[in-house]
């Protein structure tokens, strides 16, 4: 079996076009397991997983969990909220004291960038980052990417555009490592206040008109405004950015061609994007869901067999 080339996920700026085409035909294999009567397979059932979750979490703190019990793993959910951090507990602290219950592996949200990876320097566990700060969120770039590949057969010479809060958004950033290292051309547009100033160095296109990102595009990935990370307010209202920024059926109608439609989730409907674009056949947003199990399968489980027994 293929190997990875690194022993934790902490950032897709860390894996190569190699590693993300293991776990891309790993998760080819772990989907064909889901949409089977019984969705389980018995690969680590030797394996003790903790989810850390230092901050709010629906989506991939389920897909984590989920990925987890249908490779049969043993899962211990850890929420902050009600922890020993309320008493003044280090993470390091923290994280030893779990591992001396015997865990293999810690899946971790936090919200200051760079967590996952000063864990992973301290503690003898694989570390899968679900998110650090505004930093990266390895996994969800690689669900986003794994789904225009289902979706367009490859990512190879396609033109994505990321739309939205880019200043505060770490799919943003993760999202275009990932499409880069797999030969995609990558466009951001939002307003000037949250596109961050030097990310033309990234070797990324930048607009700030909607259309013309829009006729640009084969892919249009729709974050949302990260309102729990702004501390100053960085346009007039959520109404004028959605007059300028939000996509809507007349507007996705109006192009001369059909796209994609993404978004990381969770969803302002109304706001960067109307409820009948969500639902509509050119959106790939529930496949991204779908896709999101299958992928984090894929992760632990290569992951995991770079455990020493």
């Amino acid at each position: 079996m293929n190997n990875l080339s690194v022993d934790h996920l902490i950032g897709i700026k860390d894996l190569t076009r190699e590693d993300i085409e293991i776990i891309f035909q790993t998760a080819d294999s772990f989907k064909q397991v889901i949409q089977r009567p019984i969705k389980k397979v018995p690969s680590l059932r030797d394996i003790t997983i903790a989810n850390l979750f230092f901050e709010n979490s629906t989506r991939t703190r389920l897909s984590f969990e989920l990925a987890e019990k249908r490779l049969s793993a043993d899962v211990v959910n850890f929420s902050a909220a009600s922890s020993s951090v309320k008493k003044g507990e280090t993470l390091v602290d923290t994280v030893n004291n779990i591992l001396s219950m015997k865990v293999d592996m810690v899946v971790m949200r936090h919200p200051n960038p760079g967590a996952a990876k000063f864990l992973s320097e301290r503690v003898d566990a694989k570390i899968v980052n679900a998110g650090d700060g505004t930093h990266e969120h390895p996994t969800q770039a690689l669900l986003d990417s794994y789904s225009i590949r289902e979706k367009l057969g490859t990512v190879e010479g396609k033109k994505v555009v990321i739309v939205g809060d880019i200043l505060h958004s770490r799919v943003a950033l993760s999202n275009i490592y990932a499409l880069q290292k797999l030969g995609a051309e990558v466009m951001v547009c939002g307003p000037t206040t949250l596109i961050p100033r030097y990310i033309h160095e990234l070797g990324v296109k930048v607009e700030h008109n909607l259309r013309k990102a829009l006729e640009w595009c084969d892919v249009a990935n729709m974050l949302r405004i990260q309102l729990e990370r702004q501390d100053i307010q960085f346009f007039p209202s959520l109404r004028e950015y959605s007059m300028l920024f939000g996509l809507d059926k007349n507007l996705l109608d109006s192009l001369d061609k059909e796209i994609v439609v993404m978004h990381p989730g969770p969803i302002n409907r109304g706001v960067e994007i109307t409820s009948d674009v969500a639902d509509s056949k050119q959106s790939i947003i529930l496949h991204q869901v779908e896709n999101g199990v299958a992928v984090r399968m894929a992760v632990i489980y290569l992951l995991a067999s770079k455990i020493e027994r």
